[in-house]
C-alpha cells in the first residue's frame, strides 16, 4: 500500500482555521478563506459562529483540528476536505474525539462537492454509512442510509474510523462496529472531516494500492498537459496600467464610464458608510473620480483608508441621465439622491430620498440600496430611476428625481428591464414579480419560492437564432429556475444557494447561449452549467469561493470565458467546462476584486483587478487586434451591481 496523505495537522498555524467570512467572500478573493496545508473549508452557513467553526489547537502530542460550532442545520454540515478528485479506491483512517452527542461526527469519502459525497461515522445512537446526494433537482435534502448498526460511544473518548472503498464496495468500522454497503453513485473523489457537534480530529491517513496511485498520477499528468495545451491557444494577460488608490480605495464597489467626454472610460471609486445592522443600511461616504492614468478628477466626501470592502451595493452609477450625450454621476448620500456633472463633480440637481416604510424604517428616509436605470416612460432613453430599500420596497423616479410610483414587494437585490411587448416602454423584472411600465404588477410568483432573488435577467437563450424571451432567476436557497413571460416556471434546479448567474456563448459545440451560476451559503464554490433549454450539462467545484461569474470576450472569436477571481493559484478565466484556461501571471498583482470591460477599444475585454491600495489593468499579449471581432451586447455599465445577472448577447464589430 502507498500513502496518499498523512496529516497530524502539525503544519497548520495554531488558532482559527475557518476564516471569519461573511458576505464579502461572495464577491472578493480573500486569502484567509483559501486552503491551508492539505485542507480547506468545504461548507459554511450564515449565522453567528457558522463561518468560524474550525480551529487548530496545541495538544501535548502535537495539534488537533477541532470543530467548535454546534450545527443545527440538516442541509449543510461543517466540513473540511483534502486530496484529489481523481482518487478512487483507497483506505481512510481518521482518529477523532466527539465532544457532544448531536447530529453526526465522522469522515467523508469520494467527495464530489459539498452536496454529493459519502459519510461514515457516529450519529446519536448508531454508526452509519450515508450517501449525501443533494444533486441539482431536489427540493428537500436527499440522504440515504446505506448501512447502519447500533453503536454506543462516550463523549471524550477517542475513536478511529476506517473506510475502504473498492469499486462499488464500501467497508467501514468504528468502535467495534463493522458495516458494509454497495453503491455506484460516486466512483471517486476527495476525503473530508465532518461534524455537527464539537469534535477533535487528531490524525488522518489515506493509503491505496500502488496501481491506484500510479493511475491517479497518470490522470493528473494528462489533465495538466490538456490544460497547458488549452492555455497555449489563448492570449496571455499582460500588464497595461497600474494605478494607486491609497487612502480612497475600496473593495468591489467601482463604477466605469466616460466622465470627461473624451470617449475613454474612467473610474469612480465609492467608499461606503454602514449604519448597521449588517448591510441593511448603507450609503456612499466618499466618491473619487480618477482616469486610467491615475489622475484624480474630483472627489466628494472625506476618504477613509479603512473602508476596505463592501458586502452589498450602495446607490451610485455613471449615466447620461438627461440624454445630452454627457455622463453624470448619480449617487445617494446623506438621505439625498444627487446628480453631479461627470467631468467636474459639480452638483446639477438633488432631492431627498423617498420616505422609508416599515420594516425598513430605522431612518425617516431610505439610504438607497441600489440604483437602476430603464425606460418605463417611453422616452427612448433610460431616464427612469429604480431606487429601493434593502428587501421590501422600491420607487420609480423620473430624471427630475420626482416619484412616479411605488410598490411593496419582496424586491430581491437587483432588477432587470426590457421592452417585452414592443410598445416602446420597458417592463421591469424585480424580485419574483414582473411589472408593466405604469406600475401594474403583471404577476408575482413569490409564494412558490421561499428565498429572495439574487439575480434576474430576461434573454433569448437561443440567440443569435429566433427564440422566445425567457426569465432566468438565481434564487438563493431556492436554487435557479427559468420562467416564461407569463410567470410559468419551466425548469427549476434545486442546486443549493444559487447566485451570480451569467448568460454568454461559452460552448461552440452547443446551440444558443449557455448559463453558469455559482453557489455560496452552505455550499460555496459549486459551478453549474446550463444549456439553452435550461438543462444542467455540467457541474464542478474548482475552488471553495463565491465570486461574480463575469463573461469575458478575451479572444474576440465568438466564444467567451468567464472570470472567477484573479488569484494565480485558485483563479483565472474559466471555459464552459469549468477549466481555468487563462491564468494570471505571478507578478504581485492585487487579487481581491475584478471587473471586465473593453478599455483599449478593440472590442476585446481587459481585466481590471484591485484591492483598497492599487488597481492594475491587464490586456492581451497579442493586441490590439483589427478586423471583424466579436463584440457582445452586455448589461450597460450604468447598471452595474454586485448582484447583477450578467448578460452577454452575440454581436460583432463592423
Amino acid at each position: 500500500m502507498k500513502t496518499l496523505l498523512e496529516d497530524e495537522f502539525n503544519q497548520l498555524r495554531t488558532g482559527r482555521f475557518s476564516a471569519l467570512v461573511g458576505a464579502h467572500t461572495e464577491y472578493h478573493y480573500l486569502p484567509e478563506a483559501a486552503p491551508q496545508g492539505n485542507w480547506n473549508v468545504a461548507s459554511f452557513a450564515s449565522g453567528i459562529g457558522a463561518g468560524t467553526a474550525w480551529h487548530v489547537r496545541e495538544t501535548e502530542g502535537g495539534k488537533d483540528l477541532i470543530q467548535t460550532f454546534n450545527n443545527k442545520r440538516t442541509d449543510t454540515h461543517p466540513m473540511v476536505i483534502a486530496g484529489l478528485s481523481e482518487w478512487q479506491d483507497y483506505t481512510l483512517l481518521a482518529s477523532f474525539t466527539p465532544e457532544a452527542v448531536s447530529g453526526r461526527t465522522g469522515v467523508v469519502f469520494r467527495y464530489r462537492n459539498s452536496r454529493c459525497y459519502y459519510f461514515f461515522g457516529l450519529t446519536e445512537t448508531e454508526a452509519q454509512i450515508i450517501k449525501v446526494n443533494h444533486g441539482s433537482g431536489y427540493r428537500e435534502v436527499t440522504e440515504a442510509i446505506l448501512a447502519s448498526a447500533p453503536c454506543k460511544f462516550e463523549v471524550g473518548t477517542t475513536y478511529t474510523a476506517s473506510v475502504t472503498v473498492n469499486g462499488k464496495c464500501i467497508e467501514a468500522d468504528i468502535a467495534g462496529v463493522a458495516l458494509r454497503a454497495e453503491d455506484e453513485t460516486f466512483s471517486q473523489g476527495k476525503i473530508g472531516l465532518q461534524s455537527d457537534p464539537q469534535a477533535k480530529y487528531h490524525r488522518v491517513t489515506l493509503t491505496a494500492p500502488e496501481e491506484e496511485k500510479n493511475r491517479v498520477n497518470i490522470l493528473r499528468s494528462m489533465t495538466e498537459r490538456e490544460l497547458d495545451d488549452l492555455r497555449e491557444q489563448n492570449p496571455k494577460p499582460v500588464l497595461w496600467k497600474k494605478i494607486s488608490t491609497e487612502n480612497f480605495g475600496v473593495g468591489r464597489n467601482l463604477r466605469f464610464g466616460d466622465l470627461t467626454g473624451n470617449g475613454e472610460p474612467d473610474i469612480l471609486v465609492t467608499q461606503p458608510l454602514h449604519h448597521g445592522p449588517s448591510d441593511s443600511y448603507s450609503e456612499c461616504s466618499c466618491l473619487t473620480a480618477v482616469n486610467f492614468d491615475g489622475d484624480i478628477l474630483w472627489q466628494i466626501g472625506e476618504p477613509d483608508r479603512w473602508k476596505d470592502h463592501l458586502t452589498n451595493d450602495v446607490g451610485v452609477q455613471i449615466h447620461d441621465i438627461d440624454g445630452d450625450g454627457k455622463n453624470e454621476v448619480i449617487y445617494c448620500k446623506d438621505f439625498e439622491i444627487v446628480i453631479v456633472d461627470g467631468a467636474t463633480g459639480t452638483v446639477k440637481h438633488k432631492a431627498p430620498t423617498p420616505q422609508s416604510l416599515p420594516p425598513a424604517n430605522k431612518f425617516s428616509r431610505i439610504l438607497g440600496d441600489c440604483l437602476f436605470f430603464c425606460d418605463l416612460s417611453g422616452n427612448g432613453h433610460p431616464m427612469d430611476i429604480i431606487i429601493k430599500d434593502r428587501y421590501w420596497h422600491f420607487w420609480v423616479l423620473n430624471n427630475k428625481l420626482e416619484i412616479q410610483w411605488h410598490h411593496e414587494s419582496r424586491t430581491g437585490h437587483y432588477p432587470y428591464a426590457i421592452d417585452i411587448d414592443g410598445d416602446g416602454h420597458d417592463e421591469l423584472a424585480l424580485g419574483h414579480a414582473l411589472f408593466d411600465h405604469d406600475g401594474t404588477m403583471l404577476w408575482n410568483i413569490e409564494d412558490k419560492m421561499q428565498d429572495h432573488i439574487d439575480g434576474v435577467a430576461i434573454a433569448n437563450f437561443n440567440a443569435p437564432d429566433d427564440g422566445d424571451l425567457r426569465i432566468l432567476y438565481a434564487a438563493s436557497d431556492t436554487g435557479l429556475f427559468f420562467a416564461d413571460l407569463d410567470g410559468n416556471v419551466l425548469k427549476h434546479h434545486w442546486i443549493g444557494h444559487g447566485q451570480n448567474p451569467a448568460i454568454a456563448k461559452l460552448r461552440d459545440d452547443l446551440p444558443g447561449l449557455q448559463v453558469v451560476s455559482i453557489n455560496f451559503w452552505g455550499n460555496q464554490g459549486i459551478l453549474h452549467f446550463y444549456d439553452s433549454d435550461g438543462n444542467i450539462y455540467h457541474d464542478c467545484e474548482p475552488v471553495p469561493f463565491g465570486s461574480m461569474c463575469l463573461p469575458i470576450n478575451w479572444r474576440g472569436d465568438g466564444l467567451e470565458f468567464f472570470l472567477h477571481n484573479p488569484n494565480i493559484t485558485y483563479g483565472g478565466m474559466f471555459d464552459g467546462w469549468g477549466r481555468p484556461v487563462v491564468a494570471f501571471p505571478n507578478d504581485g498583482h492585487p487579487d481581491m476584486c475584478n471587473a471586465v470591460l473593453d478599455i483599449t477599444g478593440d472590442c476585446r475585454d481587459e481585466v481590471v483587478v484591485w484591492d483598497p491600495h492599487e488597481l492594475w489593468v491587464y490586456t492581451q499579449d497579442d493586441g490590439p487586434k483589427e478586423g471583424k471581432l466579436y463584440n457582445p451586447v452586455r448589461n450597460p455599465q450604468y447598471n452595474s451591481s454586485n448582484y447583477q445577472a450578467s448578460v452577454s448577447l452575440p454581436g460583432w464589430s463592423s
